[in-house]
C-alpha cells in the first residue's frame, strides 16, 4: 500500500503496532520501500525470535547493496513510525520532481515473497 500520508500520529502508531504483532505470529515481514529519483531503497523486517523481541533487519539500497542486521523490537517500532511519519513531508517535497519518482510504500508478506536481490 501507499503510505498513509494524511493519517495522524496516533494513526500512524497503531498501524506499526499492528504490524509488529502480525510479523511475530505469522511467517509475514514488513517492507518498507521508498524511492526517490535515482535512489531506491528498501528495509525488510522479518521477527528473529517466537516472542517478538529480536528482528532481522535487512536494508537494500541500490548505490551500496545489501546490509542485515538483528535490532530489538523498539528499534523496529521507532524506525517504521519514522518511516512512514517522514513520508508525508517527503511527498510534499517530491512534488516537483520527475513523474519517474513513486510514492514510498509500506506492505506486510509472507517471507517467502520477500526479494533479497
Amino acid at each position: 500500500m501507499t503510505v498513509p500520508t494524511d493519517r495522524d500520529h496516533a494513526s500512524v502508531v497503531a498501524l506499526v503496532e499492528c504490524a509488529l504483532v502480525e510479523l511475530t505470529h505469522e511467517t509475514v515481514g514488513a517492507v518498507f520501500i521508498s524511492r526517490q529519483v535515482g535512489r531506491s531503497t528498501r528495509t525488510q523486517y522479518v521477527a528473529a525470535d517466537d516472542v517478538g523481541e529480536q528482528f532481522q533487519k535487512r536494508h537494500f539500497d541500490n548505490r551500496l547493496g545489501w546490509h542485515e542486521t538483528t535490532v530489538p523490537r523498539r528499534t523496529v517500532r521507532d524506525e517504521l513510525i519514522t518511516q512512514l511519519t517522514r513520508s508525508a513531508s517527503t511527498t510534499a517535497e517530491r512534488a516537483g520532481e520527475e513523474a519517474a519518482s513513486e510514492p514510498d510504500t509500506f506492505v506486510v508478506k509472507p517471507v517467502r515473497e520477500l526479494r533479497t536481490l
